[in-house]
C-alpha cells in the first residue's frame, strides 16, 4: 500500500514539474509573436511610402540659375522685339509726317505756279518779258521735281477718280468711253500721296 501511494505522489510531482516547464515555453512563444507583430506595425506599408517616392526632387542650384537665365533671355528678346517695332513705327510716322508737311507747304504755293503757267501762255510781243517768265516757270518746276513732286495731267487717259475730279461731262465720238477730254487744272502728287487732284472734263462716261 505504502509503495502505491509513493508512486502516486511521484506521478503528481512529475506532472506539476511538466506543467511548470510548459508554461515558460508558452510565454516565450507568445513574446516572440508579440515582437513580430510590433515590428510589422512599425514598418510602413508600400501605400504609405508611395507619396514620398512620388515627390519631385528639389532643383539644384545649377538648374535654378539656368531657369533664371532662360527667363532673362526671354525678357531681353521680347524687349528687343518691342524696341524694333517702336523704331519702325516711329520711322514710318516721321516719313508720313514729313510727307504731310511737305504736301501742305507745296499745296499752298501751287496757285503761284499756276499763275506763272498762265502768264507763260499769254500772248505778248515783249520777248524779254516772255523769256523772264519762262525762266521763272522752269526754275519753279525744277524745284518741285527736286522735292519729289509729280504733275498729274491725265488728258487722253481713262478717268481715274483716285487722281482727278470730274467737273464736267460731254458726249463726243472723237473720244473713247470715260476718257479725259480736257484738263482745267493740273494735279500734283508726292509718291502715292495726292497733293491736289486734277480738275477734268470726262467724255462719254
Amino acid at each position: 500500500m505504502g509503495s502505491k501511494k509513493k508512486n502516486k505522489n511521484e506521478q503528481e510531482l512529475e506532472q506539476e514539474l511538466t506543467e511548470e516547464k510548459v508554461t515558460p515555453s508558452g510565454e516565450e512563444t507568445c513574446g516572440t509573436e508579440a515582437e513580430k507583430a510590433e515590428a510589422q506595425t512599425g514598418q510602413e506599408s508600400p501605400d504609405e511610402q508611395a507619396p514620398e517616392q512620388d515627390k519631385a526632387p528639389e532643383p539644384t542650384e545649377e538648374e535654378k540659375l539656368r531657369k533664371e537665365l532662360d527667363e532673362s533671355k526671354d525678357k531681353y528678346l521680347r524687349l528687343m522685339a518691342e524696341y524694333d517695332n517702336f523704331r519702325k513705327r516711329s520711322a514710318k510716322e516721321r516719313l508720313e509726317l514729313s510727307a504731310t508737311v511737305k504736301g501742305n507747304t507745296i499745296g499752298e504755293i501751287l496757285p503761284v505756279f499756276d499763275n506763272f503757267e498762265r502768264a507763260l501762255a499769254a500772248e505778248t510781243e515783249d520777248t524779254n518779258y516772255k523769256a523772264g517768265v519762262e525762266m521763272i516757270f522752269k526754275q519753279f518746276g525744277d524745284m518741285l521735281t527736286k522735292l519729289g513732286v509729280e504733275i498729274i495731267d491725265p488728258i487722253g487717259q481713262t478717268f481715274d477718280p483716285n487722281i482727278a475730279n470730274a467737273v464736267n461731262q460731254i458726249e463726243d465720238d472723237n473720244y473713247g468711253e470715260n476718257e479725259v477730254a480736257q484738263v482745267f487744272q493740273k494735279g500734283y502728287k508726292i509718291g502715292d500721296k495726292v497733293i491736289r487732284y486734277a480738275m477734268v472734263v470726262v467724255a462719254n462716261p
